[in-house]
């Protein structure tokens, strides 16, 4: 029986100025199986960007409760977040979130180094070989196009062999060709690495790549089903 590596439960978020409160987030439950690969679907300003970060750890629910490998998180402090993320966690953006000072080579390489793990070049250059950049690993993000930017991300994202891979919209700002490319690459490494993955995106397609489908609407999800049922 595969182990859980994420549990939430009756996750609720309100945010609050004055004497007005928005609850953009409404009592979501579900749990994530290690080597699952689940997407979260719904319409803009369904919630489900809110729901990947407090899954994450990037915030803390207004209730409920939310488990990371096995890790409490809304009863954490922000630094003991972060190191559970920095352990265990991975992640790819829409807008690729490159350090536009470093090349890229230099981008795969910040998370070990911000583990204090010394001599990683050698294993941020095979993984920029995997995703078909090692001509472009000198290279900086200006001089990169947005799929090889999304690319550097990827291998960013897996250097540290993470446990669980939060990709939000990882294909939202790409063209069909590059964006067929990204995908086919995340679920590549994905799989080589049996990393559990949960994908935040509109796209219908894409999702159901995944083994599992959240929809969410309104704060709330509404349906859970596998893709086999889609």
């Amino acid at each position: 029986m595969s182990q859980t590596v994420l549990q939430a439960e009756g996750l609720t978020k309100t945010y609050r100025s004055g004497t007005n409160s928005l609850t953009v987030l409404d009592s979501v439950s579900f749990s994530v199986a290690q080597g699952e690969a689940l997407s979260i679907i719904g319409p803009s300003g369904s919630g489900k960007t809110t729901l990947l970060g407090l899954c994450a750890g990037l915030d803390v629910p207004s209730s409920g409760i939310i488990s990371l490998m096995g890790f409490k998180l809304n009863a954490m402090s922000e630094d003991d977040r972060a190191h559970i993320r920095n352990q265990y966690v991975g992640f790819v953006f829409q807008n690729f979130q490159l350090l536009q000072t470093l090349t890229a080579l230099e981008n795969v390489m910040v998370p070990l180094e911000l583990r204090g793990e010394k001599n990683v070049s050698t294993k941020a250059k095979d993984l920029l070989e995997r995703v078909g950049l090692a001509e472009r690993m000198h290279h900086y993000p200006t001089q990169l196009s947005g799929g090889e930017q999304q690319r550097v991300a990827m291998a960013r994202a897996f250097i540290t062999d993470p446990k669980i891979l939060f990709a939000d919209e990882p294909t939202g700002n790409l063209d069909e060709e590059n964006s067929n490319h990204v995908t086919d690459l995340l679920f590549s490494l994905n799989k080589q690495q049996r990393t559990t993955l949960i994908l935040v995106t509109h796209n219908l397609e894409l999702a159901q790549k995944t083994e599992r489908i959240l929809r969410m609407r309104g704060g709330k999800l509404v349906d859970q089903q596998s893709t086999a049922a889609v």
